[in-house]
């Protein structure tokens, strides 16, 4: 491709995409490379016709000692003799390096002085240098490291980003074409030797596999392009059509949060929109989503809606739950303070008002002893060896000497037979005696207490549920 030709394929680009509007301000950035000298000369041979204001940005990364510091040298000068402003920044990758790569860090770091510059100067585009290749290799990375076919959308043509909008002019050309392009106007470009290096991932793309496939198709950089922008557009279309879904079939709550839903009304609609709905659930959960997340996540959250157990929990990472409690699902994150509910016991106090840790109330009171019970309330005789009283959550093994059956019951079949859902049994209040002994599965079922109706004082419990 002639510079000519290159010149008509970008100009031609940006008015399909829309990259650009007159009288723009357009920050670029430029490492001194190819790409980004390329696509800077460009754009100044552009800007008497645009009325664009140009502002070039170069990031020293603090990796290659004098070699780096030199490359912005370089893009200064050439900024100096295009009358191009120029900004310089200079970022430690090695002191906030942790456990990301360096790739990760530097990229992160060169960011954030890039969405500086667009702010500080009300810019309308970022300008960078990706070209097709590049997409190339993003797609090939992508589709052997996941399965999610919406992140073969690849590297998008323009994003919003700080106050205006990232914009890929380039990705219309091959790097061969950049390199011809700065060859006939003797650019002159540097190259960083790290792009020759086996030790990035995508080095090994760019330099070993994309050669390949170019010799079977010279143009394989058009049909991935021509790839992505289907899968971009048919991925916005889907997306919207799962927040339609998520609107008509999905309850959130703020204030814990946590979302949940009925399996049969989200099992209507098609695998297609469940798996982003799925992902809009998680967006909304997590503050940033944990790398962590997987598509063995995915397949697990499946298999639980098809799950014939009542009562399935499955775990996500930072003590994210799933819950199917019959035909319901809930996603909720474990807190500290549910796990020192499952720890704790609480004593009762009677007279009074008592505050259980699942919202109800617990009124104890004295009363005579031939009122009749509810389903609510409970009587016990005024007997030293029960007091004092407290409540607790379930623990494995509790059974009660269930009123009127002749035996005992474990606690966990009673909330089996009662339908309780799994989420709410781990607070489920259990009224128990001094010597451990199970009086009440509080609104469920009783223990067989003797009681002399004759008497006049008995201790009378009334349960409060508490309000939704």
């Amino acid at each position: 491709m002639t510079s000519n030709e290159f010149e008509k394929n970008v100009k031609s680009f940006i008015e399909r995409y829309q990259l650009l509007h007159k009288d723009a301000t357009v920050v670029v950035g430029v490492s001194g490379g190819a790409d980004s000298v390329a696509l800077l000369h460009y754009l100044v041979s552009i800007r008497r016709q645009w009325r664009l204001k140009l502002i070039a940005v170069s990031v020293d990364h603090g990796l290659r000692g004098e070699e780096s510091d030199q490359d912005v040298k370089f893009v200064q000068e050439l900024c100096s003799n295009w009358q191009v402003l120029f900004v310089g920044e200079t970022v430690d990758v090695k002191k906030h390096k942790k456990n990301e790569g360096t790739q990760m860090v530097a990229r992160k770091l060169r960011y954030q002085v890039l969405e500086q510059v667009m702010r500080d100067n009300q810019a309308d585009y970022l300008a960078l240098g990706h070209h097709g290749d590049d997409q190339v290799e993003t797609v090939l990375m992508r589709l052997v490291q996941h399965s999610n076919p919406a992140l073969l959308k690849g590297i998008p043509v323009k994003r919003p980003f700080a106050s205006g909008e990232i914009i890929r002019p380039l990705l219309a050309c091959t790097k061969e074409d950049i390199y011809r392009y700065c060859q006939d106007y003797e650019l002159d470009p540097r190259e960083d030797p790290s792009n020759q290096s086996l030790t990035y991932t995508r080095n090994y793309y760019r330099l070993r596999v994309l050669p390949l496939l170019k010799e079977k198709n010279p143009s394989v950089h058009r049909q991935v392009q021509q790839l992505t922008e289907r899968l971009t557009e048919d991925e916005c279309y889907l997306v919207q059509q799962a927040k339609t879904m998520v609107e008509k079939v999905v309850h959130f709550q703020n204030s814990q949060p946590s979302v949940s839903f009925f399996i049969p009304s989200f099992s209507d609609y098609p695998i297609a929109l469940q798996r982003r709905a799925l992902h809009l659930i998680l967006n909304y959960l997590y503050k940033q989503v944990p790398e962590g997340i997987s598509a063995k996540h995915e397949e697990d959250f499946f298999a639980l809606l098809n799950q014939s157990k009542a009562n399935v929990t499955i775990d996500f990472p930072q003590s994210l739950q799933v819950i199917k409690s019959y035909e319901d699902i809930t996603f909720r994150f474990k807190t500290d303070e549910t796990a020192n509910f499952l720890k704790g016991t609480q004593e009762i106090h009677i007279p009074g008002e008592n505050s259980l840790h699942n919202s109800a109330i617990l009124h104890a009171s004295y009363s005579v002893c031939s009122i009749r019970e509810t389903k609510h309330t409970l009587l016990l005789p005024l007997e030293a060896s029960i007091f004092p009283l407290t409540v607790r959550v379930r623990r494995p093994g509790d059974r009660i000497k269930v009123r009127g059956l002749n035996g005992s019951k474990k606690v966990k079949d009673i909330f089996i037979d009662e339908k309780i859902p799994l989420a709410l049994r781990d607070k489920w209040p259990l009224l128990v005696a001094n010597d451990g002994t199970i009086l009440w599965v509080v609104g469920l079922k009783k223990a067989e207490v003797n009681i002399n109706k004759q008497a006049m004082n008995c201790l009378l419990l009334e349960y409060i549920e508490p309000t939704i």
